[in-house]
């Protein structure tokens, strides 16, 4: 039997497809098991890559986030994107996606994981490292400003963030 979060995975990434194809990208689903990728996308002479790795919720959990791992702390690629998708089960508003660089998850994750293992836990003890991290539109509970609520707007729907990594010569 096909698990739940394996079908909601799908759905994110064939839902990132349709969302790039409509916009006039180039794009195919990579290969099955291909690390830190869920999608490449060309420009329209085939010269130009992009990847994009595809992380969705249905808005279940209380910290509206996605479960990311350590290796994304390195991930810093400027040809690699994340799509965040929330399908907003239960909500009022369709899906909607954050089209976020690499470097700005890498970086967002690896100061927010530091501060909330120098914050107590609910019971006072220390928080134990791990490769589990949390990328959240919030981490105001970690006293963190930069990262506070609304921090992840700009990236809402973002799609022309792509854009530069399909043209630029560099």
């Amino acid at each position: 039997m096909v698990s739940a979060t394996s079908l909601t995975g799908a759905a994110g990434e064939h839902f990132v497809m349709s969302e790039l194809l409509r916009r006039g990208f180039i794009a195919a689903l990579a290969p099955a098991g291909v690390p830190n990728c869920d999608i490449v996308v060309t420009n329209d002479i085939g010269d130009r890559l992009c990847a994009i790795q595809v992380k969705t919720r249905n808005s279940t959990g209380q910290d509206g986030g996605w479960h990311m791992g350590k290796k994304h702390e390195s991930l810093t690629s400027p040809s690699l994107f994340y799509c965040f998708v929330d399908f907003a089960m239960g909500k009022d508003c369709g899906p909607f996606t954050h089209v976020v660089p690499a470097s700005v998850v890498a970086g967002s994750l690896a100061v927010c994981h530091q501060a909330w293992l120098h914050q107590p836990g609910k019971k006072g003890q220390q928080h134990k490292d791990g490769d589990m991290r949390r990328f959240l539109p919030d981490y105001s509970h970690l006293e963190i400003s930069k990262y506070g609520a609304g921090w992840l707007d700009p990236y809402r729907e973002a799609w022309h963030l792509l854009s530069p990594s399909l043209t630029d010569c560099g």
